[in-house]
């Protein structure tokens, strides 16, 4: 019989004891939660079937992290399934964009658009390249803006100071414009020195008075940093139609309580509109002050719902004059953004983009007003087609965020609201926001930038024309229950123009 070494055997001896102990701790906690599970009365599971009852809620729990790789295919996730999060994220990359034994989208379901590809299409020797858009032609300091392609409304606050800074930079590298969301201008954004669309919450962030009201010297303070290009007042947005936004107290730093002008580690709410806009003479004047003040474009953002009131603000509009019109109407999607709002407005509240926007262009193309307003499209439109589709249906911009946070490594995580991203876009937690190099996601916030425009372009061209912009409706077709394809200029005619103009 070999006899062990004393050192080998105390060794041997020592491990014994640990495991006879680590199993009567096991023992031991799995009859306290035994006894917890049966005396609790607030879960029925676990009362019938204590301790495992628990691998329920675990299991959901790890349901969201492992089905976007294990069990969704790859067109069946919400809110963007994995082709569409790969695809931003090769753009991001840099990397080439084609793809192998044909399309695994489905071209059948009502409702899908088919670019109508021309039988000669665009050389791309004939094909022009971007050319920039004015904005606020009646502003002191009118936009030209370069890019139809923009950064859309992402406070910092929702956002971490590294992944603001990353947009920052990205959009000078790109050359388009970063709006700053509702939250107020913070240095983050200017650090970059991209063009900036200033954005008026109802709350008035960093243009506020001790009051919570529009405060005409903050606007000028605000407007005399020369990137500030244009303000754009929040009526509503897509993810809380009727409902103000919301940044939880956990995310309420002292940077972002002084730049909002709130207390800090307070949760903020803002109130569910402009308290002092009660009709859309109210709305028009106090855009027609913003501009005046600033002497910069002023618009509007909404989610569109009802719309007669955008008929009886373009009956007013020309009683006033055209240029007392908004300069820009930023469109917003009923299905939700990229902060915390209530599931029942999220999923149930305003027009989606596919039927918004085509509604809003026809209400100024109707009354003569659509080369006097821009329409800026936003909501979900992350990838070229729906780019492509939004120029055809009537916008002159497209502003993507969450396109932007998938280039910014967003994992579709949906912690968005608990400060625990585990990239550190939305987070203010510094362990996650250390992972977040803006050196190196500004390169891949520009690479997307310029991929999706380039891909744009590729499908303007192949439908006959020599940029994006010149796409119309006579451009797409899209499918029926029927399962044929309709032109889209057959389904939203243009309607005709009233007589009462100026």
């Amino acid at each position: 019989m070999v006899m062990l070494p004393n050192w080998v055997a105390d060794g041997l001896e020592l491990l014994t004891t640990l495991f006879i102990f680590a199993v009567g701790v096991v023992v031991f906690l799995v009859i306290i939660t035994f006894i917890i599970d049966i005396i609790q009365t607030k879960d029925a599971v676990r009362r019938n079937y204590p301790v495992v009852g628990r691998f329920r809620s675990i299991f959901s729990t790890l349901g969201e992290f492992f089905r976007q790789y294990f069990f969704a295919m790859d067109r069946e996730e919400m809110p963007f399934n994995r082709a569409e999060r790969e695809w931003v994220q090769r753009a991001a990359k840099g990397k080439g964009n084609t793809v192998a034994f044909g399309s695994t989208k489905n071209l059948n379901p009502p409702g899908t658009v088919i670019f109508v590809n021309c039988a000669f299409p665009t050389l791309t020797e004939d094909a022009h390249k971007m050319v920039s858009m004015q904005v606020g032609p009646y502003c002191k300091q009118p936009y030209d803006a370069p890019s139809f392609f923009n950064i859309s409304g992402m406070s910092f606050g929702a956002l971490s100071a590294p992944a603001v800074k990353a947009l920052s930079h990205g959009a000078k590298m790109a050359n388009c414009w970063m709006n700053t969301g509702e939250g107020g201008l913070a240095p983050h954004h200017l650090e970059g020195g991209s063009d900036v669309v200033f954005q008026i919450g109802t709350a008035k962030y960093g243009v506020r008075d001790a009051q919570g009201n529009l405060c005409d010297k903050k606007l000028k303070e605000v407007a005399a940093h020369k990137q500030v290009r244009m303000f754009e007042l929040k009526m509503s947005q897509g993810a809380k139609p009727g409902k103000g936004g919301i940044l939880p107290a956990v995310k309420v730093t002292e940077e972002i309580a002084k730049i909002r002008g709130i207390p800090e580690g307070e949760a903020s709410i803002s109130p569910n509109r402009h308290p002092e806009i009660n009709n859309v003479e109210e709305m028009l004047d106090m855009i027609g002050r913003i501009r005046d003040v600033t002497g910069k474009p002023a618009g509007f953002k909404s989610v569109i719902g009802a719309f007669g009131w955008l008929e009886e603000m373009c009956e007013e509009i020309n009683k006033r004059g055209i240029e007392s019109a908004p300069d820009f109407i930023t469109i917003d999607s009923g299905d939700g953004g990229t902060g915390a709002a209530p599931m029942p407005l999220m999923d149930n509240v305003g027009l989606t983009i596919k039927e918004s926007l085509p509604l809003v262009s026809d209400i100024l193309y109707k009354y003569g007003l659509k080369d006097r307003i821009r329409i800026i499209a936003s909501g979900k439109l992350i990838t070229p087609s729906e780019m492509g589709w939004a120029l055809a249906m009537g916008a002159d911009f497209v502003c993507s965020a969450r396109g932007f946070m998938f280039a910014l490594g967003c994992i579709q995580s949906l912690k968005c609201n608990k400060n625990t991203c585990p990239t550190g876009i939305t987070t203010h937690n510094p362990r996650f926001q250390r992972g977040l190099d803006p050196e190196d996601k500004a390169v891949k916030v520009a690479n997307y930038h310029k991929n999706m425009v380039h891909e744009v372009e590729i499908i303007s061209h192949s439908c006959g024309v020599k940029r994006p912009r010149l796409m119309k409706r006579k451009h797409m077709r899209i499918v029926q229950a029927n399962g044929r394809s309709v032109p889209t200029d057959e389904l939203f005619p243009y309607p005709n123009k009233t007589t009462n103009q100026k």
